[in-house]
């Protein structure tokens, strides 16, 4: 957990440090002002374009959609690139679980992490109570819990009310900080990013604390 945490932190640092950076930002306008025509041109298809690669991103541990953020942010704002963020990330955690019910775990072994996948698979259940569900998917790489909970058989429609929920502050928190960082605000690109590291660590916590009063039941 510590680890990870310090990961986040870092990442963290590096962002504020390419914020304040000239070079950086002068590139990084570049690219969003070549982008932008191709969107404008294309909207819907480039809505499409977005939706999919950030289903891609809940699906894959090694893909992210980060990069495709502030071209999403310049063509369509806050508002609408935090919607179209959401549904990507519902259809990845959607997709990952019906691969994994359908298909096992021969499959998803080679599409995220193995010991993940292994520390949980023994502790989530079809049973598991819908808010230890919901911490599982807050506290952990969004990758992973479609997989666990197909492979469970958890019910699809929980499933689906649990990735709505704690998919949709990720979302809208993933893009207030891209807007901050586009913006250079600096301490707002602090602010929301320790808040979302401490959020994590505590929805881990309450995880393991609930994890562990489960397996010390009769």
């Amino acid at each position: 957990m510590w680890g990870r945490a310090l990961l986040l932190v870092m990442m963290l640092a590096g962002l504020a440090l390419l914020a304040s950076s000239e070079a950086f930002q002068s590139l990084l306008r570049r690219a969003v002002d070549a982008a932008a025509p191709v969107i404008s041109t294309h909207p819907v298809w480039g809505a499409v374009l977005f939706v999919l690669l950030s289903a891609l991103s809940a699906m894959l541990a090694f893909f992210s959609s980060a990069l495709l953020l502030p071209v999403a942010l310049q063509a369509w704002g806050k508002a609408v690139c935090a919607l179209l963020l959401w549904l990507g990330w519902m259809l990845g955690g959607a997709c990952a679980y019906g691969i994994a019910r359908a298909w096992g775990r021969p499959v998803i072994r080679r599409l995220t992490s193995a010991s993940l996948l292994a520390r949980y698979e023994e502790r989530i259940s079809r049973r598991t109570p819908f808010g230890v569900v919901l911490l599982f998917q807050l506290a952990v790489p969004s990758e992973v819990p479609g997989y666990v909970l197909g492979l469970a058989r958890y019910g699809l429609r929980r499933y689906l009310a649990v990735l709505a929920l704690a998919e949709l502050p990720y979302a809208v928190g993933t893009v207030y900080l891209g807007a901050s960082f586009l913006e250079r605000r600096t301490p707002v690109l602090l602010g929301l990013g320790a808040a979302g590291v401490l959020a994590g660590l505590w929805a881990f916590h309450l995880l393991r604390k609930r994890l562990g009063q489960q397996s010390s039941s009769p």
